[in-house]
C-alpha cells in the first residue's frame, strides 16, 4: 500500500506546541501497561508540560522530590508521567514513601537516581507495581548488576558525551532490555542514541524564556506594523 498523508489539524491558540524531533520516530518505542512510549519530554515547567506533544514526561530534578511537584505535574499533564522519587540525596524509606504516593497519584513509573543501591531497587521492586526506571550516567558502573540484577524493568542512559558507548555496552549484555536514552540536541546524535540500541528517547526542549522570547520578537513586529493587524472579538 503506498503511503498515506496524514492529515495534521494546528489550531491557532495552540500554535506554540512543543514538537519533539521527528527523528524519535524511528525508535522502537517501549509499551507500558499497553501504551508505546518513544518520545519522553524531559521537564517540569507545567506551562511546557501541558504543551508539548511527546509521548511521555520525565519529571526528574535537583532537589528533593515531594508530592506537591509530582502531583502538580501529573494533573497538569495531558501525557504519562515517568516521576522521580530521588535514590541520590533522598534515600531510604523516604524514597519508598514517595514512590507509592506516585504510584497512588496516577505516575506510570518511577525514575531512581544513580546511586541508589541496587539492593534498595529490589525492595523498592516488591513495594510498588509501576516500573523502575534506574538511571544509569557511567561506563564504570556494573552495567550487567545494574540491568539485569537490581529489579528495575527500564534503565535510563544519562552519560553525556558517553551516552552512546554506554548504550552499546548494555547491548552487548542484553539485546532486548527496555533502554531511554538522553537524545541530546540534534537530529545526529538523536539518531545515534537510538542506532546505538535506545529504544525511547528523552529530548530537553527549549525553556519557557527562550519560547516567550520569541513570542515577544515577533509582538515587537506586529507593533512596528500596526496597519497591517486587523482586530476581532475572537482575536481578544
Amino acid at each position: 500500500m503506498k503511503d498515506r498523508i496524514v492529515p495534521r489539524i494546528d489550531t491557532k491558540l495552540r500554535s506554540h506546541t512543543v514538537i519533539v524531533p521527528d527523528a524519535i520516530n524511528r525508535a522502537t518505542g517501549i509499551i507500558i501497561n499497553g501504551r508505546r512510549i518513544k518520545s519522553i519530554l524531559f521537564s517540569t515547567d507545567v506551562a511546557i508540560i501541558a504543551n508539548c506533544n511527546a509521548d511521555a514526561v520525565i519529571a526528574v530534578y535537583p532537589f528533593t522530590p515531594t508530592m506537591q511537584i509530582t502531583k502538580a505535574i501529573i494533573d497538569v499533564s495531558q501525557k504519562p508521567v515517568l516521576a522521580g522519587v530521588g535514590g541520590g540525596t533522598t534515600a531510604g524509606g523516604r524514597v519508598r514513601d514517595i514512590a507509592l504516593d506516585a504510584e497512588l497519584h496516577g505516575a506510570m513509573a518511577v525514575v531512581l537516581n544513580a546511586p541508589t543501591k541496587t539492593e534498595f531497587v529490589k525492595d523498592l521492586a516488591e513495594i510498588i507495581d509501576i516500573p523502575i526506571i534506574l538511571s544509569i550516567i557511567s561506563i564504570d558502573e556494573n552495567l550487567e548488576e545494574r540491568m539485569l540484577g537490581s529489579g528495575a524493568k527500564i534503565v535510563n542512559v544519562s552519560g553525556g558525551k558517553n551516552t552512546v558507548e554506554i548504550i552499546k555496552a548494555l547491548r552487548k549484555i542484553d539485546g532486548t532490555f527496555p533502554i531511554i536514552a538522553t537524545g541530546g540536541p540534534t537530529r545526529e546524535s538523536i539518531e545515534a542514541v537510538i542506532e546505538a540500541g535506545a529504544n525511547a528517547v528523552t529530548y530537553t526542549s527549549p525553556s519557557n524564556g527562550e519560547i516567550f522570547k520569541d513570542i515577544m520578537d515577533q509582538y515587537r513586529r506586529r507593533c512596528k506594523n500596526p496597519e497591517k493587524e486587523t482586530y476581532s472579538k475572537e482575536s481578544d
